[in-house]
C-alpha cells in the first residue's frame, strides 16, 4: 500500500514538472514567432521597396523608349514634309515648263495656222487662174477641157501600145541573141573564181639556218644580239630546241619580211652586234621600200594599167604584204580587177577603167596613217588626191555602198569584189580580226607621250614599248607600263592577259674627228 502511495506520489510529481515545463516551451515558442514575424515583416518592407524602384526604373526606361520614339517618329514626318515639298516644288516647276512648251506649241500652231491659211489663199488665185486658162485655150481651140482630155488619152494609150509591143519584141531579140554569151560569161567567172591561189597569210616565218652554233651568236652576250634585233625590227626571234630553224613571229608581214633579210644578212656576213643589227636593219627597211615600189610596177604592168601617180604605185605595191580577212591583198585586188576587165568587156564597157578601178577598189587598207575612216572612203580620197577619173573614184567610194553609184563602173567593181571574196578559201575572219587586236594594241600604247616605238608580239601575250631616255625616267617608265596595261583592259577584249613590258635605254653618242 505505501508502495502504491509512493507511486502515485511520484507520478503526481512528474506530471507537475511537465506541465512547468510546458509553459517555459511556449513562451519561447511565442517570442521566436514575433521575431520571425518582424523579421518577415522587415523583408516584406525591403521587397516591396525594391519593386517600387524597379517599377519606377521601368517605367523610366519605357518612358525614355517612347520619347525617342516619338522623336524619331517626328523626324521621319518632318523628312516626309520636306520631300513633299520639294516634291511639290518639282511639279510646280514641271507644270511651269510645261505651260511654257503649251505656249511655245500655241505660239508655232498659230504661225502653221496662218501659213496654212496663206497656202490656202495661194493654192484658191492658182484654180482660179487655172480656170481662167482653160477657159481661154477652149475658147481658141473650139473644144471643152473634157473633149480635149479624151483625145489625148486616146492618142497616148494608141502610142503606147506601139511602143510596148517594139520594146518586148526588141527584148526578146536581145535575149535570144545574147543567151550564149552570157553562157559564156558564166563560164569565165566560175573558171576564175575557182582556178585561183588561195593565199592564206599567217603570222610566223621559219628562217632556216645551218647549225645551231649559230644561234648562240645570234643570242649574243646575255642576250644583247636578240634584244637589239627585236627592238630594231619589233618581232619576236623565237630560239627553241627546233634543230637548224628560228622563228620569227609578228602580225605584220613587213616587219616579218624584213626581220629575216635582216637575219639573213647578219648570218652570212658573220658579224652580229647591236650596232651592225641596226646598220643592217636599216638597209633593209630601205631594200622592202625599193621592192615594193617594183611590184607594184610590176603589177600596173602585168593588167596593162598605165599613168598611175608613183604613190599609187607604191601603196599597190605594199598591198603584197597585207591581207585582208586572211586574203593576200594584192592578190585579191590583180583578181577583182581581171574579173571586172572580163565583165566590162562583155558588157561593152571600158575594160581598162574597170580594171584600173579593180586594182585600186582596196587601197584605202594600206595608207601610211590609217585614219579612223572606212577603207572605201579612204581609198576615195586618196584616188581624188592622185587625180583618178571621177567613175573610178565613184567606184572605190561606193564597192561597199558607202557612197551612192553614179555610173556602170561601180556595181561591176562591188560584184567582182565579193566574187573574188567568196570562193572557197579566199577568206579567214580570226587572222583579219587578230591583226586589227594587235594593231589597236599598238596604236594605243604609241598615243602616250614619250614612246617611240611599240611592239605587238608572242601572238599578242606581249606589248613592248620603246620610250625615249630623255623624254621618261625610270619611275615614269613603271607609271606607264601600269598606264596602258589599265587601258588595254578597260577598253580591249583579249583571251588570256598581256604582259606590258615598257624599255628604256641610255645611249651616249660621240664622234672622232
Amino acid at each position: 500500500m505505501s508502495i502504491v502511495i509512493i507511486a502515485i506520489i511520484a507520478v503526481i510529481c512528474s506530471a507537475a514538472g511537465c506541465y512547468a515545463g510546458y509553459s517555459i516551451t511556449s513562451k519561447i515558442v511565442r517570442n521566436k514567432k514575433a521575431a520571425i514575424l518582424k523579421e518577415a515583416e522587415s523583408a516584406g518592407e525591403m521587397i516591396k521597396k525594391e519593386k517600387i524602384l524597379q517599377a519606377k526604373e521601368k517605367f523610366i526606361q519605357l518612358k525614355s523608349e517612347h520619347d525617342r520614339a516619338v522623336n524619331e517618329r517626328n523626324q521621319k514626318l518632318s523628312q516626309s514634309e520636306q520631300r513633299a515639298k520639294q516634291l511639290e516644288n518639282n511639279l510646280t516647276q514641271q507644270q511651269d515648263e510645261l505651260n511654257k512648251k503649251i505656249r511655245e506649241q500655241d505660239s508655232v500652231r498659230e504661225r502653221l495656222q496662218a501659213q496654212i491659211e496663206s497656202v490656202e489663199r495661194k493654192k484658191e488665185d492658182l484654180d482660179r487662174k487655172i480656170k481662167e486658162q482653160n477657159t481661154r485655150l477652149e475658147q481658141i481651140s473650139g473644144l471643152s477641157s473634157d473633149e480635149a482630155k479624151n483625145i489625148l488619152i486616146e492618142n497616148m494609150k494608141e502610142e503606147a501600145k506601139t511602143e510596148a509591143m517594139t520594146y518586148v519584141n526588141e527584148v526578146m531579140e536581145e535575149a535570144k541573141m545574147s543567151a550564149n554569151k552570157e553562157a559564156k560569161k558564166i563560164v569565165v567567172q566560175t573558171i576564175q573564181r575557182v582556178a585561183t591561189e588561195a593565199a592564206i597569210e599567217n603570222s610566223v616565218t621559219v628562217f632556216n639556218i645551218e647549225s645551231d652554233e649559230v644561234k648562240g651568236r645570234i643570242i649574243g652576250r646575255e642576250g644583247r644580239n636578240i634584244r637589239a634585233l627585236e627592238a630594231a625590227t619589233g618581232i619576236e626571234i623565237i630560239v627553241d630546241d627546233t634543230p637548224e630553224a628560228i622563228i620569227l613571229s609578228g602580225f605584220d608581214p613587213v616587219r616579218r619580211e624584213i626581220a629575216r633579210l635582216a637575219l639573213h644578212q647578219l648570218v652570212t656576213d658573220g658579224r652580229i652586234h647591236p650596232a651592225r643589227i641596226e646598220e643592217v636593219v636599216a638597209k633593209v627597211q630601205k631594200q622592202i621600200e625599193e621592192e615594193i615600189v617594183e611590184a607594184g610596177k610590176r603589177t600596173t604592168i602585168d593588167l596593162g594599167i598605165h599613168g598611175l601617180h608613183p604613190e599609187l604605185i607604191r601603196l599597190i605595191g605594199k598591198m603584197k604584204y597585207r591581207s585582208s580577212y586572211g586574203q593576200n591583198l594584192l592578190q585579191h585586188s590583180r583578181e577583182v580587177a581581171n574579173l571586172c576587165g572580163i565583165m566590162a568587156s562583155e558588157l561593152g564597157l571600158n575594160a581598162k577603167m574597170a580594171r584600173r578601178a579593180g586594182l585600186l577598189h582596196d587601197i584605202g587598207k594600206v595608207p601610211d596613217d590609217e585614219p579612223e575612216l572606212p577603207h572605201a572612203i579612204i581609198g576615195m580620197k586618196l584616188a581624188e588626191k592622185f587625180k583618178e577619173k571621177p567613175e573610178v573614184i565613184n567606184a572605190i567610194g561606193a564597192h561597199h555602198d558607202e557612197m551612192e553609184m553614179n555610173n556602170l563602173i561601180s556595181p561591176i567593181v562591188q560584184v567582182c569584189d565579193a566574187i573574188s571574196g567568196a570562193r572557197p578559201g579566199a577568206r579567214r575572219e580570226v587572222v583579219e580580226s587578230y591583226i586589227k587586236r594587235l594593231k589597236e594594241m599598238e596604236d594605243m600604247a604609241l598615243a602616250y607621250p614619250g614612246v617611240m616605238k611599240t611592239y605587238a608580239i608572242q601572238a599578242g601575250r606581249e606589248l613592248r614599248v620603246i620610250v625615249g631616255s630623255e623624254k621618261i625616267t625610270d619611275q615614269e617608265a613603271d607609271s606607264l607600263s601600269h598606264d596602258i596595261a589599265k587601258k588595254i583592259q578597260d577598253e580591249m577584249t583579249y583571251p588570256g592577259q598581256v604582259k606590258i613590258t615598257v624599255i628604256r635605254e641610255t645611249r651616249s653618242v660621240s664622234y672622232a674627228k
